[in-house]
């Protein structure tokens, strides 16, 4: 199998990420792609992004609500179909049981043949020199236990079966990474670079040079897209989970 090619046409498929904009960052490029081919792309988004701000001049409640208004933005520039938040406290996220099974539900009712998360393994990037953020990590792993073992298996939250809610198998699951050398999947995304751009610069409260923003990502997209012969790429540890 070529990992790099993917048939997106007809498939349904979940970003999950922590905060705002992080879907957007990770695959929002993947994301326009993947609807420009026939996909039904649905945002979840953990936490409403409170604490991502210096401003001295705004609550947490109120940068809380101006990042979800963005995202809502952002995720109609790329066509995401449907965008939800579970409202969690940026910066407080653990992967716990009760986030897992959140998760889960999401999984088991609109039943995704592929989802795209964050990495939750790297603690730190000595190559960038920042950390993981905490919540990046909890997300990530949150997200692996529930498409395995737990939106698969009957016995879990029985709760879900009485409501009408039945296991899902999910075929593929997509990492994000930072780390070339780490990905087994690069996503040619020349086409919707420009498209990825312009819903990151939606997130007003975070972007505040757009034209840098504009260098680093088509940069960055550039230097993976040389991994596997395209202008711009997306990376990703891609897993095809056995059926």
């Amino acid at each position: 199998m070529n990992m790099n090619e993917i048939n997106f046409k007809n498939k349904t498929i979940m970003v999950i990420g922590a905060h705002p904009d992080d879907n957007d960052f990770i695959c929002g490029a993947t994301a326009a792609k993947a609807v420009q081919e026939g996909a039904q792309v649905i945002y979840l988004i953990a936490t409403n992004g409170q604490r991502g701000s210096s401003d001295e001049n705004i609550t947490a409640s109120e940068l809380g609500e101006m990042r979800k208004k963005e995202q809502i933005e952002a995720a109609q520039i790329l066509k995401v179909s449907e965008v939800h938040f579970l409202d969690y406290n940026d910066g407080e996220l653990e992967p716990n049981i009760e986030l897992k099974e959140k998760i889960v539900r999401f999984i088991r009712h609109h039943k995704p043949d592929f989802i795209f998360t964050m990495d939750p393994a790297p603690y730190y990037y000595k190559e960038y020199g920042f950390i993981n953020h905490s919540d990046h990590r909890a997300i990530g792993e949150a997200v692996l236990d529930a498409v395995y073992p737990l939106a698969r298996d009957r016995l879990s939250f029985p709760e879900h079966h009485q409501a009408g809610l039945r296991s899902h198998k999910v075929k593929e699951l997509f990492i994000s990474t930072f780390l070339p050398n780490n990905a087994n999947c690069f996503i040619d995304v020349t086409g919707t670079m420009d498209i990825k751009i312009k819903a990151l610069i939606a997130h007003k409260s975070q972007i505040k040079d757009s034209q840098a923003l504009e260098t680093r990502m088509k940069n960055r997209a550039s230097e993976l897209g040389q991994k596997a012969g395209f202008n711009f790429a997306e990376a990703f540890v891609r897993l095809v989970l056995p059926e």
